[in-house]
């Protein structure tokens, strides 16, 4: 990925430029829907290499993005001011909160038409209103107001999305997109902060600790991934023979049929037998890893911060001290040199992820657990898991993912509707592999209507919806025969007939669900949409623990 300057011509103008550097980062499929401030810079996109993925809404596009930069490394959406920036706001802030590099790029109305103030289509109080929504949602933003400096706030700004893994946001009034600067200030990325004698510190103090280490575990996090830091992760652990657990969020961050790999730690919501095997340990290496509520089972975890090395893009602590200026690969490079030497400890059988066969039982009512049990038969290398919010996500944690980064989720920001136009992204990202998502139906009709996109495509996902007819993690939190939590019940698997594309089946036993997994598995010519509908009151093991953790904090007692 090149991310030194192009040779500049003198005819580049402003909107080229910018096209020019996505393609530099790596960006060759942009996502969204135009409107009249961004027509021109759409037409622009559309004559260049790049292709533009048009979706139903502008937040769906944004979710699309957001899938296709958490795989390909940086997104981008292209939207239009206002109308389009605020719906695609909330989707934006769930990159923002779960490290996602979408580049965000809205049309305005030109500086010529702004003069007196005038009551222009779109506008919201004043002409900065969007701008500083967006200021508040991604770690850097511009306006390209000024030609002398359009082409190095574009640097800026990409620099930071590629720097610090989160979304930013350049702004393009629509007059300015075939401006060519009579001349152009350059961008000079900041030197990168590296503390030489606070790193030497804070790698003997963590090799102190792990040399003197019986029981040693590393809890890996989003961000190693996000910052491609797999190989560096698996070179520490293997090297010193340490085992590995994953956050919610980081799944897949290593694949997980990797011999040192023991599965997901999740507090008290997760494996008992991984919970105590994290939680007896006598140095924690947490690398990568968000403090969220969800990755820390709701706060159940009970991780000593005595044991602790926390290690990030942001911070780095080892028990209550705190080292300065310390990048996260500088961290892991330098660790990795010192060679720590822990005593190998050995990895109980109960905790070495595999895949257990499932006996179908023909006439059983669908319940979600054995449903993910009968799917992970089927998964390998080449899939794409997407797993939207609510006991999709939950029940999802189990399946078992054979390379890393191939599993999808908002598991932090946890705003429903994320999968069905994450298949979008994900497929265009890893245009290769098969994507599997797994759906409820309250998030379902919150975003589905993306199924167009998919169809009109011709991408070829397998979505299931689980269907009970409620919002089920908010039944199982606050439980009662709430008419709020009640959802109408669609007849999801007859869309294709709507949509002009696809294959449904409806499904409400287990025999069904195996006949109509097995046909949509070997059917790549069309999406496949099972509907699910599930036996109800019924809910994963980890909903349930959930329910039973946070449940009297929800209903206010």
């Amino acid at each position: 990925m090149a991310h030194g300057n192009r040779p500049r011509t003198g005819d580049l103008t402003i909107g080229q430029y910018l096209i020019n550097r996505l393609q530099d980062y790596g960006i060759q499929h942009v996502f969204g829907i135009p409107g009249d401030y961004v027509l021109s810079f759409y037409s622009m996109l559309e004559e260049s290499p790049l292709q533009v993925i048009g979706a139903t809404r502008e937040d769906c596009a944004g979710f699309a993005a957001d899938a296709y930069a958490r795989l390909n490394g940086m997104g981008a959406l292209c939207i239009t001011y206002c109308v389009g920036g605020l719906s695609a706001a909330n989707s934006v802030a769930g990159a923002f909160a779960e490290k996602s590099p979408v580049v965000v790029i809205s049309g305005a109305p030109g500086l010529s038409e702004r003069r007196n103030n005038p009551l222009l289509h779109h506008k919201v109080r004043d002409f900065r209103t969007q701008m500083e929504v967006f200021e508040r949602l991604c770690i850097a933003g511009t306006e390209l107001r000024d030609p002398l400096t359009a082409f190095a706030e574009i640097e800026r700004v990409l620099d930071a999305a590629d720097r610090f893994k989160r979304p930013v946001y350049i702004e393009l009034p629509r007059d300015m997109v075939h401006v060519v600067p009579p001349a152009a200030q350059g961008f000079l990325r900041p030197p990168e902060e590296l503390d030489e004698e606070a790193l030497q510190e804070a790698v003997a103090e963590a090799v102190q600790r792990l040399n003197q280490a019986k029981k040693p575990i590393i809890i890996a996090g989003v961000e190693i991934h996000r910052f491609g830091l797999q190989d560096l992760l698996l070179q520490l652990a293997e090297s010193a023979s340490i085992p590995i657990a994953a956050t919610m969020l980081g799944k897949s961050v290593i694949r997980e049929t990797h011999p040192l790999y023991v599965g997901l730690y999740e507090g008290a919501l997760g494996r008992a037998e991984v919970t105590r095997f994290v939680e007896e340990s006598d140095v924690i290496l947490l690398l990568g890893t968000f403090m969220t509520d969800i990755n820390l089972g709701v706060y159940t975890a009970e991780l000593d911060l005595r044991k602790c090395v926390y290690a990030t893009s942001e911070q780095l602590q080892i028990s209550h001290h705190y080292y300065h200026g310390i990048p996260l690969d500088a961290f892991l490079n330098a660790l990795i040199a010192a060679h720590p030497t822990p005593q190998p400890r050995s990895i109980p059988d109960a905790l070495k992820r595999k895949v257990e066969p499932l006996e179908v039982e023909p006439e059983r009512p669908l319940q979600v657990s054995r449903m993910i049990k009968l799917l992970n038969g089927y998964l390998h290398k080449d899939n794409i898991v997407i797993a939207d919010i609510g006991d999709a996500l939950f029940a999802a944690t189990e399946l078992v993912v054979h390379e890393r980064a191939d599993f999808l989720s908002p598991a932090y920001y946890t705003s429903m509707g994320f999968a069905v136009p994450a298949i979008v992204g994900a497929s265009f990202a890893k245009p290769d592999q098969r994507i599997v998502a797994i759906c409820g139906d309250g998030a379902f009709q919150m975003t589905g209507q993306e199924l167009s996109t998919i169809v009109r495509l011709g991408l070829s996902p397998i979505l299931i919806i689980l269907d009970n007819g409620v919002y089920g993690t908010e039944v199982f939190l606050h439980p009662g025969d709430w008419e709020y939590n009640k959802i109408h019940r669609w007849n999801y698997y007859r869309l294709p007939e709507i949509y002009g594309g696809g294959r449904g089946y409806r499904v409400t036993n287990e025999g069904e669900f195996a006949a109509a997994l097995e046909t949509a598995w070997h059917d790549t010519s069309c999406a496949q949409i099972i509907h699910a509908v599930v036996e109800p009151g019924d809910a994963s093991q980890t909903l349930c623990a959930l329910a039973e953790r946070l449940g009297a904090r929800v209903g206010g007692k």
